[in-house]
């Protein structure tokens, strides 16, 4: 018989002051990125080789887990952390890239003029508010923003709604973990 054995499936929550760090981190690594103005031929190559490399890995590691998440009964706490880190590291990655387009070809945004200014249409773009204080005008950022529509609708979307009802079903129905199960 266990004596005092430590519980192995702490709550998500407990895992919160070590997931806002990673996502603390992300968003140092954000705004200390450099990035240059007027990039040109190898340069600007390995640019969007890395940009477009980035995108595939966070859309792979969010389908990972959200495939993991959805396909395990009780699926354990680094599984949904994990997913929330990756679905904030697509959130950033496309800050990223709208602030490198919005530098490089500076009238391809209006608006657009900060990290902070690309956070937030990032941001903005995912929950699809659209302010209109920040906007594509170019075609170059049109398609930019258009594949980050498609990313936040197939890949994003899909991994929050895996997240949230992994998060619900481990609430139960009464908001609690582990809760009473409705009558049958």
């Amino acid at each position: 018989m266990p004596v005092d054995m430590p519980d192995r499936h702490l709550t998500a929550a407990s895992h919160l002051p070590r997931t806002l760090l990673i996502c603390a981190v992300l968003t140092l690594a954000f705004y200390l990125a450099p990035v240059a103005a007027g990039i040109a031929g190898l340069r600007l190559v390995v640019r969007a080789t890395l940009t477009v490399a980035a995108v595939l890995l966070v859309a792979a590691l969010i389908i990972r887990l959200a495939v993991r998440l959805s396909q395990t009964a009780r699926p354990a706490d680094a599984v949904v952390i994990g997913l929330a880190v990756a679905l904030y590291a697509g959130l950033i990655v496309f800050a990223f890239v709208d602030y490198s387009v919005a530098v490089s070809r500076p009238k391809q945004f209006s608006g657009l003029s900060t990290k902070t200014d690309a956070l937030y249409f990032a941001v903005t773009t995912m929950a699809t508010v659209g302010y209109g204080d920040i906007h594509a005008s170019g075609q170059l950022a049109r398609a930019v923003v258009t594949v980050q529509e498609l990313f936040n609708l197939a890949v994003l979307a899909t991994g929050a709604t895996v997240l949230v009802n992994n998060l619900a079903k481990r609430a139960g129905p009464d908001g609690r973990r582990g809760g009473p199960s409705p009558p049958a």
